[in-house]
């Protein structure tokens, strides 16, 4: 994506004046195949970080405070995670597809982690609380 805005910001603020023959383009000025699978990652990229913060405004991330001394928390607010919100929400711990880890997410819906495989409710923590204490 740092490509990206890269050549989003040259694209804005310099004029073009040519295309350079090689990788990207042949002697015609025509694209090349490693221009275009360029191009389709790049899309992809877009469309990945699009549906991250669209995951993000549905579950925002959760507040948390660590410490080698005592438990970690968890919690949330109507501001946590950055996303201004009117609802305040539950810590759950959420396993995005196609990754490894996990991340606490603040739920709308406390029964969200019944329906949802990708939800998982902290152990020892009351389905309803707006904070956890957790394992480190």
């Amino acid at each position: 994506m740092a490509l990206y805005d890269w050549l989003t910001f040259y694209q804005k603020h310099y004029q073009p004046v040519g295309l350079l023959t090689g990788r990207f383009y042949s002697k015609t000025g025509e694209p090349t195949d490693t221009l275009l699978q360029a191009e389709a990652s790049l899309a992809e990229g877009q469309r990945i970080k699009a549906q991250s913060e669209a995951e993000k405004l549905h579950f925002p991330p959760c507040n948390s405070q660590w410490s080698t001394a005592e438990r970690g928390r968890v919690w949330c607010t109507n501001k946590s995670g950055g996303v201004e919100r009117s609802w305040t929400g539950v810590p759950r711990k959420f396993y995005s597809p196609g990754s490894t880890g996990v991340r606490c997410v603040c739920v709308e819906d406390p029964s969200a982690a019944d329906e949802d495989p990708n939800l998982q409710k902290y152990d020892g923590c009351s389905p309803h609380a707006d904070s956890c204490l957790v394992e480190t």
